[in-house]
């Protein structure tokens, strides 16, 4: 069913917008980033080993090969959920999520290098754009008035080069086994790795704390549900179409970070984060439709 598949990839959208807003009032209570993004992922981890219990045909779990593809997307898919919180912190929901939207550009800079996808005049013009809307969604250029810290932004970045990572480690361990079992061993290397700089103390207090209900919504929108939708839904959802409606996470974490956390965006920012989301979706849609960069998708 296209229709109900094509919801299922909107439903993992808005799961993930949703959860850059839920990261952003643990982080306003003094949670660590790294620890959110530990649970995030961890929670994560649940039901995708669930996920793989109840569908273990042709997990690949022999095959060499895709535990090393597997555990760089882990790597990505770590630095991707702790770039964005950090982002957060330092920033705003909406500046954030921006930010990360802008994964799609690192991928074909990354396919430029490794000589994968090849530069045209078009794509430069659309990266050039991208990084003016960036220059004005963080206004940089403003430091100490408002703006965006350095580090917020330079977190933001990277939280979209992490997530170009964890697709090409996807990318590349698909042929090798199943998408379930990718993200088992993806979600393992992300606990491995997360709870290394994450505060200890902080993540042994969450198994009491009265905020422990919004850590488990957070991962099971942020990583166990949403991930599971979105590789579902891609059964049979055209690239493109995936593509355009993955702008609702931003736009959900946008209003999220306007509405809860009472946030708000200067008529600069607005203009810089609407030529982002535009060139991003129109060069993803590009991308998308000649498969330079797709997701695997279950069987």
């Amino acid at each position: 069913m296209p229709g109900l598949n094509t919801i299922f990839v909107i439903l993992a959208a808005l799961c993930w917008g949703l959860s850059g807003g839920i990261g952003g009032v643990l982080m306003a209570d003094g949670w660590d980033p790294f620890v959110v993004s530990f649970y995030r992922g961890g929670i994560g981890l649940l039901f995708v080993v669930g996920w793989l219990v109840l569908r273990p045909q042709k997990s690949g779990l022999t095959s060499c090969r895709l535990w090393i593809w597997s555990a760089v997307a882990g790597l990505g898919v770590a630095g991707n959920f702790s770039f964005y919180f950090v982002s957060i912190s330092e920033g705003s929901v909406a500046v954030a999520a921006t930010l990360m939207y802008c994964a799609p550009v690192f991928v074909y800079l990354i396919s430029f290098f490794l000589k994968i996808e090849r530069p045209t005049l078009v794509k430069w013009i659309a990266i050039i754009m991208v990084m003016i809307g960036v220059v004005l969604l963080t206004r940089i250029y403003q430091t100490g008035t408002g703006g965006v810290t350095v580090i917020g932004a330079g977190a933001g970045l990277l939280s979209g080069l992490s997530y170009a990572v964890f697709i090409f480690g996807f990318k590349y361990a698909a042929p090798h086994g199943s998408p379930q079992a990718i993200l088992v061993i993806a979600f393992t290397v992300l606990a491995a790795v997360l709870i290394l700089p994450g505060d200890n103390e902080q993540v042994l207090a969450v198994l009491n704390t009265p905020s422990w209900p919004l850590f488990v919504t957070l991962g099971v929108l942020g990583a166990g549900l949403s991930f599971i939708l979105y590789i579902i839904g891609l059964n049979h959802t055209a690239p493109a179409v995936a593509s355009i409606v993955a702008m609702v996470e931003p736009v959900t974490a946008s209003l999220f970070g306007v509405v809860a956390l009472d946030e708000s965006l200067v008529g600069v920012q607005v203009v810089g984060m609407g030529l982002i989301l535009f060139t991003v979706t129109a060069l993803s849609v590009h991308g998308a439709q000649r498969k330079s960069y797709d997701l695997p998708v279950a069987e």
